[in-house]
């Protein structure tokens, strides 16, 4: 079985060194300078209140940006989160931002929501991202710009982590040093058809086109679903250099497992092909087992190529800073992550927002 075990550690070096060549390139790719800046509707539907909410819905308001409108929907009129969106209402009466209380039901409930705020949006450009993402100044102009390509039909943006508590601070690890260097790495193989959450900018034109938020709003992962129906168009996607930030919750062990689970089978009923490709970016597990088949040169070579790879992307794409602490919990993360991968490729239910789903083979929502 050695032959076996050289060949997925050579296969996993062979991804650390293209991750890390990834890093590189985006790190030195020119970026577009914005021409015409036409007008923007942000949508952001909202559940709850995330940590540090309003510090988030506020850098949005901060936009250095000429003419753009914050949408804001929420499927509950009592949602806790009403009150601070009045309140950024009423710092900046300069800014168009409304509230809708969406009644409509689907499967997805965040896709419902959009669904909605799309009816009301009066700007030919739209953006969504999460509730919970904190963007910088110029975050507007830096990710319009690829769309005057007509050959950009969605843009994206990586983003990293914070937390407090230890559980919290491992996520963030694993969205900076294993996350982030695989959304890099992906279209260098060919898949491109993706975006995230934190960031989807689009024409309001091509929406319509692919059949609006109607179409995704049976799926758990509308991210990807949208994204792919948008570049179904002939378009492709785009990661601008702007990185926001996402605030994790100071949850413990055990809801930090259920939203890794969540987030892996997610990536299973999206793209299975993908998911079971996933154990060769495991650099980690295969030095462990090189070290324990009495071959510990490799094993270090491999690690240490491992953790070059990782701290370029999250120090250098990401700017994270992170202290010795956090370096040295990179490989436990990693075995971490080996394990979140083992459960997330069996189960048919994920808990999203306190509800428990039952999900099809193709990603689709069995029970809201």
């Amino acid at each position: 079985m050695i032959w076996l075990l050289g060949a997925m550690a050579v296969a996993a070096a062979l991804y650390q060194a293209l991750a890390l060549a990834a890093a590189i390139g985006f790190l030195r790719r020119s970026e577009r300078r914005a021409g015409r800046r036409p007008p923007v509707s942000i949508l952001k539907p909202v559940h709850g209140l995330d940590p540090r909410f309003y510090q988030a819905i506020r850098s949005h308001a901060l936009q250095d940006y000429p003419l753009f409108e914050i949408l804001f929907g929420v499927g509950d009129p009592a949602d806790p989160a009403i009150p601070e969106i009045r309140r950024l209402a009423a710092e900046f009466p300069e800014v168009p931002i409304r509230l809708i209380v969406s009644s409509r039901h689907a499967p997805n409930r965040k896709a419902a929501v959009l669904c909605d705020l799309a009816a009301e949006a009066q700007h030919p450009i739209l953006l969504v991202n999460d509730s919970d993402i904190e963007v910088p100044a110029d975050y507007l102009r830096r990710v319009v710009a690829p769309l005057e390509d007509p050959a950009v039909g969605v843009v994206t943006c990586l983003y990293r982590g914070q937390a407090r508590s230890l559980p919290g601070r491992m996520e963030a690890l694993a969205i900076a040093t294993e996350f982030a260097p695989g959304v890099l790495v992906a279209p260098l193989m060919g898949v491109s058809e993706f975006a995230l959450g934190s960031t989807m900018a689009f024409r309001a034109a091509d929406l319509k086109r692919a059949g609006g938020f109607e179409a995704i709003a049976e799926y758990l992962a509308d991210d990807y679903q949208l994204s792919r129906r948008l570049c179904s168009l002939g378009s492709r996607v785009v990661i601008a250099k702007p990185v926001v930030t996402t605030h994790l919750p100071n949850a413990g062990w055990r809801n930090a497992w259920q939203h890794q689970v969540r987030w892996a089978r997610t990536i299973r009923v999206s793209r299975l092909g993908g998911y079971l490709g996933m154990p060769v970016t495991m650099a980690t597990l295969w030095a462990a087992a090189l070290a324990l088949a009495g071959r510990p040169w490799a094993a270090g070579i491999l690690l240490a190529l491992r953790l070059a790879a990782g701290l370029t992307v999250a120090v250098g794409v990401l700017g994270m800073r992170l202290g010795l602490v956090e370096f040295l919990l990179i490989p436990w993360r990693d075995l971490g992550g080996a394990a979140v991968w083992v459960a997330g490729l069996g189960g048919r239910t994920v808990l999203w927002r306190g509800q428990r789903l039952r999900i099809s083979r193709d990603g689709k929502i069995l029970h809201p």
